[in-house]
């Protein structure tokens, strides 16, 4: 079960179209990387660098 991070100011902000975007302040408030692309990704990740299969 994942361990729920509670929101405080400043963890994300909204984008033009409405969606939530966590920042690195939160990202590391989780503590791992979801390898989904983050715009503000604390731990390196590329989603561009992936071998396609």
């Amino acid at each position: 079960m994942k361990k729920i991070i509670p929101l405080e100011d400043g963890d994300y902000y909204l984008t033009p179209q409405g969606y939530r975007c966590f920042n690195e302040q939160y990202l590391l408030k989780r503590g791992y990387c979801c390898e989904s692309g983050c715009r503000h990704c604390p731990y390196g990740f590329n989603k561009n660098s992936l071998k396609k299969k």
